[in-house]
This record gives C-alpha cells, structure tokens and sequence, in this order.
C-alpha cells in the first residue's frame, strides 16, 4: 500500500481532520497535504511511526480506562 494512501487512512481512523492530524503528531499540515495527495512521499519509516504513535496513544487511553 503506498505510503499516501496509508497516512490518510490513518487519520481518518481517528477521525481528525489534516489541520488536527498535523497539529497532533507534529508535521506541518502542508507537508501533510502534500503526502496525502501524492505531491510528495515521505520517507518510508513515517507512516510506520505515526501508526505506532496512534497504537500507544491507543493502549494509553485503554490502560487509563481501565484504572478506573
């Protein structure tokens, strides 16, 4: 799967919009654009970290959840 088509996947699971998403992992929201239209292409290990960074905040909110 390429790698545009998997960054915006990944935002859209979470349901932000670019200017949120970019704002949240702490790219540009112009390099963002660019990635998710396929102006530009990201090194590969980017999409690979941001859904490991979604993961943990994931496992986080879980385990605080659960604390409860």
């Amino acid at each position: 799967m390429e790698s545009a088509k998997i960054i915006r996947e990944l935002r859209e699971s979470i349901g932000l919009t670019r200017k949120e998403f970019s704002e949240h992992i702490g790219i540009p929201v112009r390099t963002l654009e660019d990635w998710e239209a396929g102006r530009r292409t990201p090194p590969e290990y980017i999409p690979k970290l941001i859904a490991y960074q979604l993961k943990y905040e994931e496992l986080l909110q879980n385990v605080s959840g659960h604390g409860r």
